[in-house]
């Protein structure tokens, strides 16, 4: 059903998940058209991110850095807008905003959670390549993974929409990379459309031992955005001195229980512990007031010079978010994952 002038269309959080979201847990209702209040823009969605953490925002008690989404209320999530009516004195109607109106037609805002984007030519890049996804792989690997020249880099999901950016960071800065993604035609397209060194197919049965040859020297960095099986062979692979930026662990986001076989917590200790190696999670709402503005700068220029590439996996339609949500949680997307609401 395309958008609406007359009413708004949202998706609502219908039900706590037990595991992978199914299509029980959403809601589609048609609401109608927010109330503009003084001080206030109305919000007309063009592009909807989809984006891992949400997941955890659906269960009851979410993470400390950002509420739970309620039961009734529509999914949380940012957004590409067009205001298309103002009483607030510094937007005016007609302006492309990135927001955070979630998955819905219409919302309203009274512009502190707002940044005026120009008229771009491709505007949901301010939701992948120029946005959220690439300052996490900028933040975490430049400042916390700090890879030198010549070291060897390991990026988890390497065709999604933070390790894709920050296997191509790293080859800018010299490192040798190897990319971990699910599938061949993931995997040529990391090395050939991105420039990865290697890239190995995660749904592999001798994936630990593929990584272990395709590390001769070890690991220096490994970007953790994954967990699981992954890390499990990354972990004997890292060297003295290592660095583990930590921004997300999908693969554990829809368990009900602790994972089957031995406790694995003893042995990651004693690794962590016998060579040095600095394991630092981070949320990156945490860096936009000092780190921002650097990556603009520099993300800016490199995707304008084509030094850095993202693939869009373009999903039309408000309506049909919540599978194409489940599908990333399944690792179907093949590239930054967004909804085209409307037409810009």
């Amino acid at each position: 059903m395309p958008q609406s002038d007359s009413f708004n269309r949202r998706i609502v959080l219908a039900a706590r998940p037990r595991g992978l979201p199914t299509a029980a847990d959403f809601r589609l209702e048609e609401t109608a058209l927010p109330i503009l209040g003084e001080g206030q823009v109305l919000l007309r969605t063009l592009y909807l991110s989809l984006d891992p953490y949400m997941r955890e925002l659906m269960n009851e008690i979410g993470p400390a850095y950002a509420p739970s989404v309620q039961l009734g209320a529509p999914m949380a999530g940012g957004t590409v807008n067009r205001i298309v009516a103002s009483k607030h004195p510094r937007f005016r109607a007609g302006t492309l905003v990135l927001g955070s109106a979630g998955w819905q037609d219409y919302a309203v805002s009274n512009g502190t959670d707002l940044v005026p984007l120009g008229e771009m030519a491709q505007p949901s890049q301010a939701l992948g390549v120029l946005g959220m996804p690439a300052f996490t792989a900028y933040v975490g690997l430049v400042d916390i993974g700090r890879p030198a020249p010549g070291e060897t880099v390991v990026v988890a999901a390497a065709a999604g929409a933070v390790g894709a950016v920050v296997g191509q960071i790293a080859k800018l800065m010299g490192a040798r990379v190897v990319g971990i993604a699910g599938g061949a035609e993931k995997c040529r397209h990391v090395v050939e459309e991105l420039g990865f060194d290697v890239c190995l197919d995660r749904r592999d049965p001798q994936l630990a031992q593929r990584l272990a040859a395709a590390c001769p020297d070890g690991i220096d960095v490994y970007f953790e955005n994954v967990g699981g099986a992954v890390f499990d062979a990354v972990l004997p692979l890292l060297n003295i001195g290592a660095r583990v930026p930590v921004c997300g662990v999908i693969a554990h986001y829809n368990d009900l229980a602790p994972p089957p076989g031995p406790d694995r917590l003893p042995k990651t200790m004693s690794t962590v512990l016998q060579k040095r190696i600095r394991m630092q999670g981070f949320i990156i709402l945490d860096h936009y007031a000092d780190r921002f503005e650097a990556f603009s700068r520099d993300m800016g220029d490199w995707v304008s010079t084509g030094r850095v590439k993202q693939r869009e996996d373009v999903v039309d339609g408000l309506e049909n978010a919540p599978a194409a949500f489940t599908g990333l949680l399944e690792g179907r997307n093949f590239g930054k994952l967004v909804v085209r609401v409307a037409d810009s």
